[in-house]
């Protein structure tokens, strides 16, 4: 019977060509080196951000203002003042202390607490659990492997960030004056997630190795 199957299968009787390789598991090992790399550059980014706070900022004397909600003209007053900055490339590269209320580039900034802690949360959190459960089941290349611990690692350290203060803190400041150029404030966390999708980006674009027909074009060929 299974003979018969094989024979309206295939009737020329050619060999099959290889089947798609299914993803495997990834060993315990490269999961704990995951883990390790991802808590330990969530550790670097709030460092940075705890040096930023030390060193770019002071308290704020007095009574505090609401975390991140603006005034009458719309600004939202900072929850510790900024010192002087720090120049790194004079005329384009400095580190400043800023709070950033929103998501990248200040979005959802003026938005009430609730939703921007809600959607934020939720956001990182599902953004975590997908990549290392995709990580863990072998999904992907090399390169998705890198890239889980730095996108997983920076959306932990803004999270982070958010339920403790309320705002991210960033310190990072590129800016070139002649051309009127002047990028948002970011820190270590949004580094490490730019690469991160850069990463992700390569590998959804790289394609599979196509399995080559030259045994059944040599068996056809040997049939006739």
């Amino acid at each position: 019977m299974s003979q018969a199957t094989d024979t309206l299968r295939n009737p020329q009787g050619l060999p099959s060509g290889p089947s798609e390789p299914s993803s495997k598991r990834r060993s315990a090992r490269s999961i704990v080196v995951v883990l390790l790399s991802l808590f330990g550059l969530t550790a670097l980014d709030l460092a940075t951000k705890g040096w930023a706070e030390q060193t770019l900022s002071r308290p704020r004397l007095g009574r505090l203002p609401p975390v991140c909600v603006p005034d009458g003209s719309g600004y939202i007053p900072p929850q510790r003042l900024r010192k002087e900055s720090i120049p790194i490339v004079h005329g384009f590269l400095e580190l400043e202390y800023a709070e950033n209320c929103g998501a990248a580039f200040g979005l959802l900034r003026n938005a009430p607490e609730g939703l921007r802690k809600g959607l934020f949360g939720i956001a990182a959190v599902l953004a975590v659990g997908m990549l290392l459960y995709l990580f863990i089941q072998g999904r992907g290349g090399p390169l998705f492997a890198w890239s889980v611990p730095l996108v997983a690692s920076g959306a932990l350290g803004n999270l982070i960030d958010r339920i403790r203060y309320g705002y991210v803190v960033d310190f990072i400041h590129v800016f070139y004056e002649p051309w009127n150029f002047d990028y948002p404030t970011f820190n270590v966390a949004d580094i490490l997630i730019t690469i991160g999708v850069i990463l992700l980006m390569i590998d959804s674009f790289r394609s599979e190795p196509q399995a080559s027909p030259k045994p059944a074009a040599q068996a056809l060929a040997e049939r006739v």
